[in-house]
């Protein structure tokens, strides 16, 4: 797909829509959305978050709702395009520009700008990765009270690396180096590769 720059370049691509793209352009311009052309076609955001985007397919146009799925709907215009895959995302489906009423579609982009003002959206889930101690860290943390203690107190991020460190070392004896290296940075409560970080 070519590359997009502009909403106006967007409605040039689509011309078999461009009447319907412009009257929604300009419904959705009457409010106070930010126009911006993000993934190559025309998003609008408020206070930096995306809102809604215009979209034009073969058979049909519309609208998306970057966060659909708060709006009441109470005219059963919106569409899950991925049903199972898309939670918050929800697309007003539109085949002719005589099926467009502004006042409905005005009052569904007022609910989506007030419902962004509010801070209505789903947050992505963050699955947290168990940490898993390799047995030589283990157990010099098990003989070292003061260090368990370092160690706990230091991120999850941190303690991951560290852990890593250790088991990615294939002969005991380097494992073995890498323990002493590392007991004094866990005790001072820095990250394996802090230095590195924020040149």
């Amino acid at each position: 797909m070519k590359k997009i720059y502009s909403v106006e370049e967007y409605i040039e691509e689509h011309a078999h829509f461009s009447e319907a793209l412009i009257l929604l352009r300009d419904i959705i311009n009457s409010t106070e959305l930010i126009e911006t052309v993000k993934w190559s076609a025309p998003v609008y955001t408020i206070n930096n978050k995306n809102v809604l985007g215009l979209c034009a397919f073969k058979n049909h146009f519309g609208i998306w709702f970057f966060n659909g799925v708060f709006l009441k709907d109470e005219y059963k215009l919106l569409v899950n395009a991925q049903e199972n895959k898309t939670k918050a995302l929800r697309q007003m489906r539109f085949e002719h520009v005589n099926d467009i009423d502004k006042h409905i579609v005005l009052n569904y982009i007022k609910e989506a700008i007030e419902n962004q003002k509010l801070g209505k959206e789903i947050k992505p889930q963050h699955t947290k990765k168990e940490i898993l101690i390799p047995k030589e860290l283990s157990e010099l943390l098990s003989s070292n009270p003061s260090l368990k203690t370092s160690f706990n107190s230091i991120t999850p991020y941190k303690q991951r690396e560290y852990c890593d460190y250790i088991s990615s070392a294939k002969r005991e004896a380097t494992k073995q180096t890498r323990l002493e290296k590392i007991t004094p940075m866990i005790l001072q409560g820095i990250g394996l590769n802090d230095k590195y970080k924020n040149c």
